[in-house]
């Protein structure tokens, strides 16, 4: 344990874990101090350097009036990693740490590595809820606050089950300054990160509460939803998740942060929640991105292929008609030809007699055969070719 100045302000701090080890940042709920994370740091400190402290308002740090903003909270975060001169470090925040965390990774990434939200949220709903509980923390009643905060942060069955871990988390909610509560309610009311949280690309594990009526499992789907790459798990739980499903919230943490960056995972015991994002404010919902596909591209190939096929066959039926013509051209030429050729051989025959008379006469029809022939093919091609192109 230990105090730091951080200008003219104190903050409680403490480090723990192995020299050189990668650092994690832990940052605290709403009422509660750095004891909370008491739960999972014999786990942590194996790993990483933890730097956990109370945030402003809390435990045995500053808890000057606001009211606070979630800016100013995150700062306060970014300078006492400054303190203690740590360039990076991971991220872990519930509830109230997790909007210090969502801040953290949409204005200052390069200083954080990966991050752990948990049971928080993005917007808090109407300001009413959050001016009531500053009306009764300023006015000295922060026992009254006591019994709805338990019956929001766990269940009934683990408050039969395990009264000690209640009575813990009582005495922090009773010990907080009333100062500090309402300037940190102040913060939460006025904060709305819904549009920024799109804008995040550092890897990220969403946690969630399937019995969290504080901030719901839609919050946290929200959440997954707005961030690339961001993975959702939900656990049998109310809002402080890692103290009533210890054993499988630090599984499922240790597991993510130690992962290699591009397959950071949580383990099977931690099924992926179904959790549907908030409808408020859908405009923060990452937009659904169109797949280019080749089906939309099929009608054109196809339309292509038919007019390809009709032009061939188109040529192939010109190449078929000029050929035919032709053909036609020459047999009417040879009839043409023979016609002539026979009352010339005939004339030819009755002018000589007998045998060389004859032979005189073929002789005649070869050559009239020969030279009428190319004279008639000649007209009567050019009439049918002048046809045929039309």
């Amino acid at each position: 344990m230990a105090v730091i100045e951080i200008g003219e302000e104190t903050f409680n701090i403490e480090v723990e874990g192995p020299d050189g080890a990668p650092c994690l940042l832990l940052s605290n709920s709403l009422g509660t101090n750095l004891h909370m994370w008491d739960g999972q740091m014999a786990a942590l400190t194996q790993r990483f350097r933890v730097i956990r402290y109370d945030s402003r308002g809390h435990g045995d740090s500053v808890a000057a009036d606001g009211p606070y903003s979630i800016e100013q909270l995150a700062n306060d975060a970014l300078h006492i990693l400054d303190t203690l001169g740590i360039e990076k470090a991971h991220f872990m925040g519930l509830s109230m740490g997790g909007m210090v965390g969502m801040w953290l990774l949409t204005h200052n990434r390069e200083r954080i590595g990966k991050a752990v939200l948990c049971n928080t949220g993005a917007f808090m709903g109407s300001p009413d809820i959050w001016n009531k509980r500053i009306r009764e923390a300023r006015a000295g009643r922060m026992d009254g606050l006591v019994p709805q905060t338990i019956d929001r942060w766990f269940t009934c069955d683990y408050q039969e089950r395990s009264p000690e871990a209640v009575k813990r988390i009582a005495t922090m909610v009773k010990a907080t300054p009333a100062l500090g509560y309402a300037s940190c309610c102040a913060a939460i009311r006025d904060m709305d990160q819904r549009e920024a949280l799109r804008s995040i690309t550092n890897p990220v594990l969403v946690i969630v509460g399937q019995h969290d009526p504080a901030t719901p499992p839609s919050m946290g789907g929200l959440i997954a939803a707005s961030i690339k790459g961001a993975r959702l798990i939900d656990l049998d739980a109310a809002h402080l998740s890692n103290i009533e499903a210890e054993a499988a919230f630090t599984r499922a943490v240790v597991s993510f942060l130690t992962a290699p960056e591009r397959a950071a995972s949580v383990p099977a015991e931690a099924p992926a929640s179904k959790a549907k994002p908030a409808s408020a404010k859908p405009a923060s919902a990452r937009k659904p991105s169109v797949a280019k596909t080749p089906a939309k591209k099929a009608p054109a190939k196809k339309a292509a292929k038919k007019a390809a096929k009709k032009t061939a066959a188109k040529k192939a039926a010109k190449k078929f008609t000029k050929k035919a013509s032709k053909k036609t051209v020459a047999k009417k030429s040879v009839k043409a030809a023979k016609k002539t050729a026979r009352p010339a051989a005939k004339s030819a025959a009755k002018k000589t007699a007998g045998k060389p008379a004859k032979k005189a006469a073929k002789k005649a029809v070869k050559k009239a055969a020969k030279k009428t022939p190319k004279k008639a093919a000649k007209k009567t091609a050019r009439k049918p070719a002048k046809k045929s192109r039309r």
